[in-house]
């Protein structure tokens, strides 16, 4: 079974949601954090939903690679893998602000083509697949709808996303540097790509420190609304184990023509 067939599709929804079930049980009754050798917060939701999400991969499609910010499979190298981020946001659960997701993509050749978040708290999903657009489904019971961030974008103020924990002085000098109206909107984890697809922001920088599992779901998503993701060479993110884990900073606009009007590479 391949990841981007709709009957895959389904199956990974299912899966994302009982992570999020389990991140859900954690949230409400525990509130342990150990912390990382880079200071970065770990809980047990973290680890309940790599376990989880890693079994659910392994069952759905044998002997396929998944490389998660908590684990990693014992292949050492393959050109299409899922890259996982079991939850996304884990400073925002801390903070106890509802603002985290869990981020599932499926990469081929470098690629993202496949990518889900779910929003625990709300339950909402959203998955794209290339070529065949952007879906979001609001819970379990509604039927999903199809996306597409390029209608209604104001040309002016443009809605710019900022990162609710990981705003850096570098992205302070962007801001400064935009010379048409804005208004500022913040968001925590990858729920940014989510709205940013929705339609209810128009501009995402990221000057800053970022892993190529938080981004590569987002990015599909986006993409398949309509939107952008371009580094600081012009060009889309790429994904791999032969890559730097780190990303490059990037821009992610709700549709290309807004590239004129801004500051771009920094």
């Amino acid at each position: 079974m391949n990841p981007t067939e709709p009957k895959a599709i389904q199956a990974l929804c299912e899966i994302a949601r009982q992570a999020g079930h389990a991140i859900m049980q954690v949230y409400e009754h525990s509130s342990a954090v150990q912390y990382k050798d880079d200071n970065s917060p770990l809980t047990e939701a973290d680890l309940q939903s790599d376990a989880l999400i890693r079994q659910g991969l392994e069952s759905l499609f044998p002997g396929v690679l998944v490389w998660s910010e908590e684990s990693r499979s014992a292949q050492a190298d393959a050109a299409c893998f899922f890259l996982v981020d079991p939850l996304d946001g884990t400073r925002e659960f801390v903070n106890r602000n509802g603002e985290f997701t869990v981020n599932i993509a499926w990469v081929e050749k470098g690629r993202a083509v496949l990518g889900l978040i779910h929003v625990p708290v709300t339950g909402e999903l959203f998955w794209a697949v290339k070529g065949s657009g952007t879906w979001y489904q609001p819970n379990a019971q509604a039927h999903p709808v199809r996306l597409n961030s390029a209608e209604g974008v104001p040309v002016s103020p443009l809605r710019v996303l900022s990162s609710r924990s990981h705003a850096t002085g570098r992205t302070l000098d962007w801001f400064r540097a935009v010379k048409v109206p804005y208004t500022t909107v913040e968001a925590g984890s990858a729920l940014k790509f989510c709205r940013l697809a929705q339609g209810q922001a128009d501009v995402y920088p990221r000057l800053g420190p970022t892993c190529q599992w938080d981004t590569a779901a987002g990015q599909v998503i986006v993409e398949e609304a309509g939107g952008l993701l371009l580094g600081p060479d012009g060009l889309p993110l790429c994904y791999g184990l032969d890559r730097p884990v780190l990303n490059p900073d990037f821009l992610v606009l709700a549709q290309p023509g807004l590239l004129k009007q801004l500051p771009w590479p920094v």
